[in-house]
């Protein structure tokens, strides 16, 4: 450990500091050997780190912070981002019509394209299109969801927007976003598979337009209860969001594909129309996903009991606790 701070003292790689988007925080950059990190780290807590570092400098001959350097250097790096030098290390919102772009192109792809498969080649079945579906949902949430949320499906960000979780001067960009990647998949499998007796990926209702409204209605409002509770929700597992949104996906495929085509997204069932030439029952695939999934939101923050992330009110719970134990004490 002595020798590896010593190390870092012969290299000068001292922290640098600069201002973060997140209010009341700075981001401090270092690097080991050659690569480089990123920390968050709020002000309130930089002299407690002094003193926590001073302790490891004192004994590995590490590299102790300096409070007021690094205030000074967090001014220097607001000037720097008033005149545009600053780099900024979340991602752009280029980026992220980028990232729902392609995410809903691989999305529609590959389950539009199990349809197509099926219809024509009798190889895929019905369960394996749910589960197509349910996999290409989950592998895109890890893939693209910190970057853009990974909604590919213009109900979800309305919903959010209805919420106040997503800015609603977003919302034309991402549904735009969205349908693009749809109108590209669509148009991509008709090339591929043209000449096929039915290429057509779209979502039809096989029974009444009633009954398949109602079901997708349902269906959206249960995706978009889980989506709520596993991304937004800071007492969940955050890590397991991607697992339990695929597998909603995958049961609500496995049972309502025969009846409504279980589209929950309107991206979903639009793109293949516009594609194909064909809106039969299209009606009933955008207001019922967009109604399901503003319903299961509000439905899922009606019974949130705290926005506050979980180690505060596990704080709150044991300073309770302390003041009660001391006041019995004392009795």
């Amino acid at each position: 450990m002595r020798q590896h701070g010593q190390s870092l003292n012969k290299s000068n790689n001292s922290p640098s500091f600069f201002p973060s988007p997140v209010s009341g925080s700075l981001f401090v950059t270092y690097k080991f050997g050659c690569l480089p990190s990123v920390l968050l780290i709020p002000k309130t807590s930089l002299r407690g780190m002094e003193r926590e570092m001073a302790e490891i400098s004192g004994r590995n001959g590490g590299v102790a912070l300096d409070v007021k350097a690094a205030d000074a250097s967090a001014k220097a790096a607001m000037d720097e981002q008033e005149t545009g030098a600053c780099c900024f290390v979340l991602p752009t919102f280029v980026q992220k019509m980028i990232a729902e772009v392609c995410g809903t192109y691989f999305l529609i792809f590959a389950g539009c394209g199990s349809v197509v498969v099926n219809r024509n080649e009798k190889v895929v079945t019905e369960p394996g299109i749910a589960i197509t579906w349910g996999l290409a949902v989950l592998v895109l949430v890890y893939s693209v969801g910190h970057i853009s949320g990974a909604h590919f499906n213009p109900a979800v960000t309305i919903a959010f927007a209805t919420c106040k979780r997503f800015p609603w001067k977003h919302v034309p960009a991402y549904v735009a976003a969205q349908m693009l990647g749809s109108l590209l998949a669509s148009g991509t499998l008709r090339l591929l598979f043209t000449g096929r007796h039915d290429q057509f990926a779209g979502t039809l209702p096989t029974g009444s337009d009633m009954q398949a409204f109602v079901i997708e209605f349902i269906i959206t409002f249960y995706l978009m209860f889980v989506i709520s509770g596993v991304a937004t929700d800071n007492r969940a597992i955050g890590e397991l969001a991607g697992l339990a949104i695929g597998a909603t996906i995958l049961l609500n495929v496995m049972f309502t594909a025969p009846v409504t085509g279980a589209s929950m997204n309107p991206a979903r069932s639009l793109g293949p129309a516009i594609v194909s030439g064909n809106y039969t029952g299209i009606w009933i695939y955008l207001p019922a996903p967009t109604l399901g999934a503003i319903a299961g939101a509000w439905v899922y923050n009606s019974i949130r009991l705290s926005d506050k992330p979980a180690r505060e009110i596990t704080k709150s719970t044991s300073f309770l606790r302390n003041a009660s134990h001391n006041r019995n004490g004392s009795t």
